[in-house]
């Protein structure tokens, strides 16, 4: 089995030599990402690498994210439509993609490495432009938000939904999110939780002007059209992160991509088991 490595900057030495040595006792190729390369190497740590991943133009049996929900992000876009399964290992904060904790690593690697796993499909979003003025990657796995550049007033976002008007959301921003990004940025906004493998997106507004203005859950089939006024003449929008900054007049088109990403799970792990270890449900913190 061939796996390719991404990784940020943040990670303890331990850690990083346990996840090598576990993938070297499975004779296991290894192929890292080149800007962690360069960070295990500058720790001193020299392993027998099959390959430095410059750019994009690489290929493995699976791809291993060390680090929080952002890297897994990065992961994702590295691999772009490539058939090549992500699992992620938890070395951030929260993580809801990267969700196997460190004291769990030895005993789900292993697993890993033996086969003992299950994919889910996770559906990913897609932004189009009349001009293709989004640079780079237009597609996310979280959500795409339009946003309110710097600290300008409020936007107006009209949004359709198969040519069908919806409504025109005066607010800080709006966000179109995928049930995987269900529990990230839709979340902190007040955007319902959903099924990482349910067929639907979510709209949430950023801090509407009107309190009625609720989140809207729909069917992932439906083709989403915003135009946006702003009184600065331009607008940020973010695609899991990654950002650009539009000129008003610039319709986007957001729909379901017509491939999905491969997400890697241990057996007997679910969806609810993360959102009671993350989010500490059932938990009574006046015993802590």
């Amino acid at each position: 089995m061939k796996i390719a490595i991404f990784g940020n900057r943040n990670h303890k030495i331990d850690q990083i030599k346990r996840v090598f040595d576990i993938l070297i006792s499975h004779n296991t190729e290894i192929a890292v990402q080149e800007k962690f390369y360069n960070h295990i190497s500058s720790l001193g740590l020299r392993y027998n690498i099959t390959e430095i991943i410059k750019d994009r133009n690489f290929n493995a049996d699976l791809a291993l994210s060390i680090g929080g929900d952002g890297t897994f992000l990065r992961t994702a876009a590295a691999i772009e439509k490539k058939d090549i399964p992500i699992f992620g290992i938890n070395a951030g904060r929260l993580g809801f993609l990267a969700d196997v904790n460190e004291q769990d690593v030895d005993e789900a690697l292993d697993d890993i490495l033996i086969g003992k796993f299950r994919i889910e499909n996770r559906s990913m979003l897609q932004l189009s432009t009349e001009d293709r003025a989004f640079s780079g990657y237009n597609y996310a796995l979280n959500e795409i938000a339009i946003l309110k550049q710097d600290s300008s007033s409020m936007i107006t976002v009209h949004a359709m939904i198969d040519k069908k008007y919806l409504n025109s959301y005066e607010a800080d921003g709006l966000i179109i999110a995928t049930p995987t990004g269900s529990t990230a940025y839709s979340l902190s906004v007040g955007g319902p939780i959903v099924t990482p493998t349910a067929s639907n997106f979510i709209i949430s507004p950023v801090a509407p002007h009107s309190l009625t203005t609720r989140p809207l859950v729909i069917n992932d089939s439906g083709i989403i059209t915003l135009d946006v006024e702003s009184r600065n003449k331009n607008f940020l929008i973010s695609l899991d992160g990654r950002s650009n900054i539009f000129s008003v007049g610039t319709q986007l088109t957001i729909k379901k991509a017509d491939f999905s990403l491969k997400v890697v799970k241990r057996i007997g792990h679910t969806f609810f088991n993360t959102l009671r270890d993350k989010l500490m449900w059932g938990v009574d913190t006046r015993n802590q």
